[in-house]
């Protein structure tokens, strides 16, 4: 093997899954800077590195040193500390302080730091508060350094090794060696395949107990993650066996031992052959979620009892709203009355049926008669746009129930919301576990409508909640038809509704907002989505493409996916600039100005998944980045900046609850696996003003064509029907 030593100038990519690294390296003897390619540790500028490998030659990116072997060592010369201490290493030393430092101490200045820290106060502007701040991030960096040379011996990232870190303490070797699976019940970004892998490490047998009940518990979040509530057991056995390679007869008394500690729940039910397995919270969200439905369908006790004795023909005849007058079609009218005499409603139609003014009327009685109302919808831009529809104050879920920093929300069972009647828009987002905390904080004598369109996706968490109420029978269902005139005239809104009638959307020469771009490369059709989003909407409609356009892929995976488009657009839409900060966390350049997506619900940030913002500032210094989400700033360390993913674009799924001025949607045949009529109609009915499709006719008429929904296991429907689940 060929050796080489150097000092790390620039991290060009670090994937944390595999460790695959791209280095450029200033070797200790020549002037021209080497890239090295190969699996390594989280390097930072700075570092010297001692290597073993081969030199190898690529067709594109030239002579390269594929490493085999890497020793880290500290930096040696005044430089190599300057940049290992600026690098962000060290919370509270960015570049400038650690300019200084090095300044003031220069070859000695690690050893000063590590022996004489008291001595950092000679250093210009480190007065106390800074100082100590210094003194602790480097007794931790020494601390966690073991756990990092430990975790990353079995391919685990440095980012990760600070999350176990912070979570665990000096309790980190003794947890990750005596059962690595309790990373993963823990720690949010550590998956059973990253505690696995270290399992295998430190050689825990394939068929050790907590390995398979690891394992099927995993194969429960991993069905819960694409919206199941339950998988059947026979169903269970087979994925988990298939997961972890080992016989199925061995995993029936793992999961009666995860049943037996109340990880799991069994039953069977209603019409079910074999029993349904539940990982407990969905099973608890599942049971009260039919238990509180069914208390707020009991009649005797209403808020709005007084709408019981309403003339409805002269309360909605002559109708004005803000000065204008109102004329309501029979749906809307019934939709109105039903939703102030019934307990529990749905309001469900496409878009331009009238859904907004209904809800008008609705608030504009309830506030006559001076009735305390609550809207809300599941994100932040869905509330923005139901307050903006209605000129009645909305807010998100979360917020409407209040979390408390003890945990839980601050409305729930003890502490009702003060409402009559709560509406909740964008209902079809509503998963299980977030319905029952809002049903949990729900007068008993309130009114709720959820207002929804059932033909677009299902919620991206587990549950099915709008589609399971209106298949109930149990609760009242107003279904808005009609499309209004001046909807009519809308490209948009006119082909929404022939896809969701099994019909090919028209592309009509004098359209205005709805286009086919066609291609059928996915490296074109991806390199066509960028011109598209980068030149030609600003060009003709005056848009901004980083504030007013979202691309919306069917897939993560492929040239036309959203992995490779976030790719393509940051680096059309946001390059790097001298003077603008970036920072690579995980395998991603975070860049200020970029565009990212919270993918995770964060109760102390108030940021929750969906929620789509721009990165604002990157703090080398203070070790964390500054997103800002519908004006409100959002401090992440950079440990936890995993929460991010770039939002130039995003998957169909995550666009719900969302409308944009543009979207741009490929739609290509390599897509087959996701072309389904309501992930298309989901598609179009995010654009409010434009929507341009780049790919194959081909593939959009697959899509319209499949209407076979996936069905997703849930209880809910036979629970709100009273139907008992069987005994065991």
């Amino acid at each position: 093997m060929d050796h080489l030593e150097g000092t790390v100038e620039r991290v060009t990519y670090f994937n944390p899954e595999n460790g695959y690294s791209v280095i450029r390296l200033k070797p200790s003897r020549g002037p021209d800077l080497v890239t090295l390619v190969g699996s390594l540790p989280e390097l930072s500028p700075g570092e010297f590195l001692r290597l073993q490998g081969q030199w190898t030659s690529h067709s594109e990116y030239g002579r390269q040193f594929k490493v085999e072997r890497c020793e880290q060592a500290l930096p040696a010369t005044v430089e190599g500390i300057r940049r290992y201490l600026g690098s962000g290493l060290i919370k509270g030393v960015g570049p400038k302080t650690a300019e200084r430092i090095v300044r003031t101490f220069g070859k000695a200045t690690l050893d000063v730091i590590d022996t004489e820290p008291h001595r950092l106060r000679e250093v210009p502007d480190i007065g106390p508060k800074r100082y100590h701040l210094i003194r602790e991030a480097w007794e931790a960096q020494k601390q966690i350094k073991e756990v990092m040379v430990f975790l990353q011996g079995h391919g685990v990232s440095t980012g990760l090794a600070v999350k176990i870190y912070k979570h665990y303490g000096d309790d980190s070797l003794s947890v990750v060696r005596t059962d690595p699976y309790q990373l993963a019940r823990d720690i949010w970004g550590i998956g059973f395949r990253t505690a696995d892998k270290i399992a295998q490490a430190l050689g825990l047998p394939a068929d050790s107990p907590t390995r398979l009940e690891a394992g099927l518990a995993y194969a429960l979040s991993e069905a819960a993650d694409e919206g199941h509530v339950y998988v059947p057991q026979p169903e269970l056995l087979k994925q988990a066996a298939e997961l972890l390679a080992v016989p199925a007869e061995l995993l029936p008394a793992a999961l009666d031992r995860l049943e037996a500690a109340r990880r799991v729940q069994r039953e069977t039910l209603p019409e079910a052959t074999s029993p349904a397995i539940y990982l407990m919270p969905f099973y608890q969200a599942e049971v009260h979620v039919a238990q509180r439905l069914q208390a707020l369908l009991q009649p005797p006790v209403s808020w709005l009892g007084d709408f019981a004795r309403v003339d409805w023909t002269s309360a909605l005849d002559d109708l004005e709203l803000d000065g204008s007058a109102v004329t309501l079609s029979s749906e809307q009218r019934r939709a109105v009355q039903t939703a102030l005499t019934h307990k529990v409603a749905v309001l469900t139609g496409g878009p331009g049926t009238g859904k907004t003014t209904t809800l008008r009327t609705l608030m504009h009685l309830l506030q006559r008669r001076r009735h305390p109302v609550a809207l809300a919808s599941p994100t932040g831009r869905a509330a923005k746009r139901l307050a903006e529809a209605t000129g009645r104050p909305a807010q998100t879920i979360h917020r409407l129930l209040g979390f408390a920093p003890g945990g839980g929300f601050e409305h729930n069972e003890h502490n009702r919301l003060p409402a009559h009647m709560v509406v909740v828009d964008e209902a079809s987002m509503l998963d299980l576990v977030l319905t029952n905390n809002l049903l949990k904080a729900i007068d008993p004598a309130a009114h709720v409508l959820f207002v929804g369109d059932v033909d677009q996706l299902p919620s991206v968490g587990a549950g099915n909640v709008l589609n399971d109420l209106v298949q109930s029978g149990q609760v009242p269902v107003i279904r808005l038809q009609t499309i209004f005139r001046q909807a009519a005239g809308s490209h948009i809104i006119t082909n929404a509704h022939r896809v969701n009638h099994g019909q090919a959307p028209l592309f009509e020469r004098d359209a205005r907002d709805f286009f086919l771009f066609a291609e059928e490369d996915p490296e074109q059709a991806a390199a066509r989505v960028v011109e598209v989003v980068q030149t030609r909407i600003p060009r003709r409609f005056g848009l901004d493409p980083l504030a007013d356009v979202q691309v919306l892929a069917p897939m993560h995976r492929g040239a036309a996916g959203v992995g490779n488009l976030n790719l393509l657009l940051q680096a059309a839409l946001n390059p790097p600039a001298a003077g603008k900060a970036e920072r690579p966390v995980g395998g991603r350049v975070f860049r200020v100005g970029d565009r990212v997506m919270q993918i995770r619900n964060n109760y102390q940030k108030e940021t929750f998944n969906g929620d789509i913002g721009r990165v604002a500032d990157v703090d080398f210094e203070n070790q964390s980045l500054t997103a800002v989400f519908d004006g409100r700033p959002v401090l992440y360390e950079w440990s936890e900046a995993d929460e991010l993913v770039h939002a130039f674009a995003v998957s169909i799924h995550k666009s719900q609850g969302s409308e944009f001025r543009a979207v741009v949607v490929p739609m290509l045949t390599q897509h087959y696996l996701m072309l389904q009529r309501n992930l298309l109609y989901t598609a179009i009915t995010r654009a409010r003003q434009l929507c341009v499709l780049v790919g194959t006719r081909k593939a959009v008429n697959i899509a319209v064509r499949n209407a076979k929904v996936a069905e997703r296991w849930s209880g809910l429907s036979p629970r709100l029907r009273g139907a008992r689940p069987a005994e065991r």
